[in-house]
């Protein structure tokens, strides 16, 4: 048990570590924001998660699948502080209970929505939203998950889970969804002759 919370601290600092040496530096200087909302009431904080998920289901052809229920298995969202790409407070939790879920569960299989909030041109908005889908790739890899389980795709500013236009809404736009996809939407590898 001892061990096991060692490895799970240093999995957590190296994490971190690799987070930060990837995020890079922002284009403008940061400014300040509020604290991310956090996925505590599944009820009170889903609404917007599942906006943008039928949102995804209209435009996407890969379709959601229930995947994990439980405790912090059922927190599927990652949210970022303004301009970065750093997993920070309870998106660690999160991400570490998917990569322990996904790592014992080979077949599983999920794509990294990777989004932000309006501010910032498209193209850099894009880039952003790839830095945090990779960020969270990243720490999942980290964690034992095998890359043929990960995919990961940008939206930038084009889905946001709340349509307003200040810190609030921002800060519920600026995140990662962890999506399981069903079988039927896996890549077919060709028999070999």
């Amino acid at each position: 048990m001892a061990q096991q919370r060692c490895m799970y601290s240093l999995v957590t600092v190296l994490l971190l570590a690799a987070t930060l040496a990837m995020g890079g530096c922002p284009s403008q200087p940061p400014k300040p924001s509020s604290t991310a909302p956090t996925e505590t009431n599944a009820g009170a904080s889903s609404e917007g998660a599942n906006a943008a998920t039928a949102a995804g289901r209209e435009l996407g052809s890969q379709e959601e699948i229930g995947g994990p229920q439980a405790g912090t298995l059922a927190t599927r969202i990652v949210y970022f502080d303004f301009d970065s790409a750093v997993i920070k407070g309870q998106g660690v939790d999160v991400v570490a209970a998917h990569a322990k879920y996904l790592a014992a569960n080979s077949q599983a299989r999920v794509r990294l929505e990777g989004n932000t909030d309006e501010r910032g041109s498209r193209e850099y908005n894009i880039g952003l939203g790839d830095r945090r889908a990779q960020s969270v790739r990243r720490a999942l890899l980290l964690q034992g998950v095998a890359e043929g389980q990960i995919t990961t795709v940008s939206y930038g500013e084009e889905r946001p889970a709340d349509p307003g236009h200040d810190e609030a809404a921002w800060a519920k736009n600026r995140r990662v969804e962890i999506v399981y996809l069903t079988p039927a939407d896996q890549p077919v590898t060709p028999p070999k002759p």
